[in-house]
């Protein structure tokens, strides 16, 4: 008998160790239904055991490498678009991938506006028009990669363990509903196999979403980093005990209210960490397990939409964008890819220069766009509903910055001014011709040497605006939209609206 189970140990063991060789893992980016970047090398990689070679197939190429250290990369030269396709990793075993399609990839992310799905999401109000969108989004060549929400942590993840779906009406209500408008608004114009990366997370700073390292480097923002680590001693166990458990939490809470909605009740109050995270947590923890995972997966561009947790330290907004893009654009190694920053919508809390910060560094960093949304916003509420044109701009945008179409893809910019007697001359960039929606021009202000700002007149000429006040003959600066719901209705001929200004400080 002991002879029977030592040979069937033996053989267990043999049949064991046969399977963990076996064990190819693609990353989970690298599955049925995946869009592959056009055009570019595009690397692929996984784990597997040391020594084992693996083949990679896929249209008609074939790269081969050896695993080492537990990981393996081959690069594919660059695609032409179409599909669908299939590709096969070889080793031990044979891993099949199916129904692949080359096109565009672009990268969605930010805070919770980008978080929003197309589905009702109680207590949240309902996207505009949400059902007739869903039942019209029949767009198999359009597809999602969902980065789920995951314990935070310390060090970069290796796979984020997403997955990859078919746009349909099924499919779409799990959608980021900013990213689905974006997409399909592109797809209809570059006609094109089209798959976007949705990796968002609600209420989060930026400086949750740049590396630990990045910002130690960055003398203007090691700060946070230091701020971190004093957290983590003021508060022992805590801030980590928090980021294992916030997914949970959070998910938790969405049931609980969806029930109180459902039933008339009482939201539950939202989960809170003992400290103040926008402030003493977590830097760097996001980048961690929501970009990190992706790197380098080939993508034409990112779409961001966040800074209303930065709202309140907006000085600080512009190196902290600054140092995302830049590092982001490093650990992709493609150069300066297409970064699409959506302007903060009014809303009561949001302050005149956290719009201030993006515009400004959409105006230093090269292949940059602003998509300003000065009227897509809800003084009462944070979550504005109307998604549809911030996705249009997005689109508009990446066909102009990306795509290199020869259109108007931004709302007027300011650029300059005169003074000329009593009057303030704005010129301005994006604007052959101005024009006013809805009457007269307003949310203008002008202010004297005083630098108390009143309300001004203002008056199209051609490509620039004359600013005056009875009250202000010798005036020094002008203003528009500043304030935290600017009340604003200037546009120029393709009907995107300017970006809020001042003329200084």
């Amino acid at each position: 008998m002991k002879r029977i189970v030592s040979f069937g140990g033996g053989m267990l063991c043999t049949l064991l160790s046969f399977l963990c060789r076996a064990a190819i893992h693609p990353n989970s980016l690298f599955a049925d239904h995946m869009v592959l970047q056009q055009q570019v090398p595009v690397p692929l990689w996984g784990t597997g055991t040391d020594g084992q070679k693996v083949t990679v197939s896929f249209n008609g190429q074939q790269q081969v490498t050896i695993v080492q250290n537990g990981c393996w990369r081959v690069t594919l030269s660059p695609l032409t678009a179409g599909g669908p396709f299939t590709m096969t990793i070889s080793a031990d075993t044979v891993i099949t991938i199916g129904d692949v399609l080359v096109g565009e990839v672009w990268i969605c992310s930010g805070q919770s506006n980008m978080d929003r799905r197309l589905k009702p999401m109680p207590p949240q109000k309902p996207i505009v028009r949400w059902e007739e969108e869903v039942q019209a989004a029949r767009y198999p060549e359009i597809r999602q990669f969902f980065v789920p929400h995951s314990a935070v942590t310390e060090e970069p993840k290796e796979d984020c363990n997403g997955k990859w779906t078919v746009c349909s009406p099924q499919s779409v209500m799990e959608y980021s509903a900013i990213g689905y408008f974006f997409a399909r608004d592109l797809y209809k114009t570059i006609k094109v196999p089209l798959g976007f990366i949705y990796t968002a997370w609600g209420g989060t700073p930026a400086e949750r979403w740049v590396s630990r390292e990045v910002l130690k480097s960055d003398t203007a923002l090691s700060g946070l980093v230091t701020a971190y680590y004093e957290a983590m001693k003021r508060y022992p166990g805590q801030l980590e005990a928090y980021k294992a458990k916030e997914p949970d939490l959070l998910q938790q809470w969405s049931r609980d209210s969806l029930k109180a909605v459902t039933k008339g009740a009482p939201l539950p109050p939202k989960p809170r960490p003992p400290f103040n995270l926008q402030k003493e947590g977590d830097c760097g923890g996001l980048y961690n397990i929501m970009v990190a995972p992706l790197t380098p997966y080939a993508i034409k561009g990112v779409c961001w939409y966040q800074g209303e947790s930065n709202s309140a330290r907006a000085w600080q907004y512009p190196a902290l964008l600054t140092a995302l893009i830049n590092s982001w654009r490093q650990k992709w190694n493609e150069g300066n890819f297409p970064f699409l920053i959506v302007q903060i919508a009014p809303y009561k809390d949001m302050s005149p220069e956290i719009r201030e910060a993006q515009l400004q560094v959409s105006q230093k960093l090269p292949n940059t766009a602003l998509i300003v949304t000065t009227d897509c916003g809800d003084s009462a509420d944070i979550h504005p509903t109307f998604k549809q044109p911030v996705g249009a701009r997005l689109a508009l945008a990446a066909r102009a910055v990306a795509y290199h179409e020869p259109i108007t893809y931004s709302g007027p910019v300011y650029k300059r001014f005169k003074i000329m007697g009593d009057k303030i001359i704005l010129y301005f960039e994006h604007a052959r011709q101005l024009e006013s929606k809805g009457g007269p021009l307003k949310g203008f202000t002008i202010a004297g040497p005083d630098h108390q700002f009143v309300t001004a007149k203002a008056i199209i000429k051609g490509s620039s605006v004359e600013v005056t006040s009875s009250e202000v003959p010798h005036p020094v600066a002008a203003r528009y939209g500043w304030s935290n719901v600017p009340d604003v209705n200037l546009y120029n001929e393709a009907g995107l609206p300017a970006s809020p200004f001042r003329t200084g400080q």
